[in-house]
């Protein structure tokens, strides 16, 4: 068999869709509409052993089946789902086919990366916004990248670590697979559903005629920032929800995942210390169907806004959280990024060899993919049986089906030795050109839409738009 028809496998064979349906019942998706499923085995795109591309085409069928699902639900339509391998695992690398103006948008500070430390062990440090790079800098009393590497040098790895969360940075020991699964941290992960998925309360049905597309007129407040939580609102966006970013003020920001992962969504500015932010806020929530919290854990919490709370302002409310390293264990509150998180879990080290990180960031796409199924089931399941629905995700427990899928697959042995170009993306047909206010971009299309579909909106900066529902 093809690699990734373990994990999906193509809607004729009824054993394959039952393997499948066992990856997606975990999430209570468990009647998802496979017979309308179509995998088309076109190759991979990445150039790495892991399997990738299986857990892409996975998450990609689950959320096109749910937003078929929920067209049935509201509209009367059955509309079928078909998938590219090649274009599933291009997804996992979106940003780097974004062009401005001709020129590719791909940021990675220079800073961010390994760094041999003592003990022929290692450290990543993370330094992509300004504030962690500077902080990380004065915690080792330096001032250049090259000064880095020379202190980084003489400091265990773990010690360094501790400090760096300590401080609320983003410094890991970078750790063998063996190693992380010595952690309680793992344990904990491994206990958990890849989405945790519950109802918070009985409420009543409520209607969600539509008329649309399938979430046409369903109002997304969407608290995330860099690529996994705007991923999973940009695909809630793709199926016509009004996803309303929602960001805080001065907050540091990436330009090219803005604009990236800012398709089809509406961009606002509030600031939670102002009373009336707050009440403008309160007064969205009131109207929304889903609430995506994708900030460090206890943040949102902390000023007022637990799933309680939000759950009383709108009853009904569809909760989903997105974190590095979940809600539960001794990690719980710590912060993380996918490269970071990659790196403290053994996907990027085997003990000997100088590690690297994936050739692609499949944490940040797999899970945001995976927080707007979860989404889109929690809209089912208030149509279906009422009430108020809550997901939960983290980049860790991710990583932990990332590991299982490898452990079923095995490498991939047929991997290409690059990933395509941009010019071959585009040669293919996949990159779409749009006029925005960042200038003449190109954009990896949805690997989930036909090669003539377009965003209705295209990305703008944030905090273009008010807050408040159209």
């Amino acid at each position: 068999k093809k690699f990734w028809r373990v994990i999906v496998g193509p809607a004729t064979s009824a054993s394959e869709r039952s393997t499948l349906l066992k990856k997606i019942k975990g999430i209570g998706f468990d009647d998802a509409p496979l017979d309308r499923l179509e995998i088309i085995d076109d190759g991979s795109a990445l150039p790495t052993s892991w399997p990738i591309t299986a857990n892409a085409v996975a998450a990609l069928a689950a959320v096109g089946l749910a937003a078929s699902r929920l067209d049935e639900l509201r509209n009367g339509v059955t509309a079928p789902v078909s998938i590219s391998t090649y274009h599933a695992g291009l997804s996992m690398a979106c940003s780097s086919y974004l062009t401005v103006d001709g020129k590719s948008a791909k940021f990675r500070d220079p800073f961010t990366g390994f760094y041999e430390a003592a003990n022929g062990r290692w450290a990543f440090l993370h330094g992509n916004f300004p504030h962690l790079r500077d902080g990380v800098l004065k915690l080792l009393g330096v001032t250049t990248v090259d000064d880095v590497a020379r202190a980084v040098r003489t400091r265990d790895p773990f010690d360094l670590e501790a400090l760096g969360i300590a401080n609320g940075l983003c410094i890991a020991a970078v750790r063998t697979r063996a190693e992380w699964e010595a952690e309680a941290q793992y344990t904990a992960i491994k206990a958990l559903p890849l989405i945790e998925f519950e109802r918070l309360d009985n409420g009543t049905p409520r209607s969600s005629a539509s008329g649309g597309q399938p979430l046409s007129g369903l109002h997304v407040v969407d608290l995330s920032r860099v690529i996994a939580g705007p991923m999973a609102g940009r695909t809630i966006a793709e199926f016509g929800g009004d996803v309303l970013l929602v960001s805080g003020p001065g907050l540091p920001s990436i330009e090219s995942l803005v604009i990236d992962t800012g398709f089809g969504k509406r961009s606002a500015t509030l600031d939670l210390a102002s009373p009336k932010d707050r009440a403008t806020f309160e007064a969205l929530i009131a109207e929304s169907d889903v609430f995506l919290d994708a900030y460090r854990p206890g943040s949102l919490p902390g000023r007022g806004y637990d799933k309680a709370m939000l759950t009383r302002l709108r009853p009904g409310l569809v909760h989903i959280d997105l974190d590095a390293f979940s809600r539960s264990g001794p990690w719980a509150a710590r912060r993380g990024y996918d490269s970071l998180v990659q790196a403290t879990v053994g996907m990027c080290w085997d003990g000997e060899n100088p590690p690297e990180n994936l050739p692609c960031q499949p944490l940040d796409y797999l899970t945001g993919y995976l927080g707007a199924l979860a989404g889109m089931v929690g809209l089912i399941r208030r149509m279906e049986q009422s009430g108020s629905w809550a997901g939960r995700l983290s980049l860790a427990r991710t990583a932990h089906w990332m590991w299982n899928t490898y452990d079923h697959l095995g490498p991939q042995v047929d991997a290409p030795s690059t990933r395509p170009s941009i010019d071959d993306a585009r040669s293919r047909g996949y990159l779409v050109p749009y006029d925005t206010a960042f200038g003449a971009i190109e954009a990896l299309r949805s690997p989930l839409q036909s090669p003539d579909w377009r965003w209705p909106a295209p990305p703008a900066p944030l905090g273009s738009h008010m807050p408040d529902w159209i």
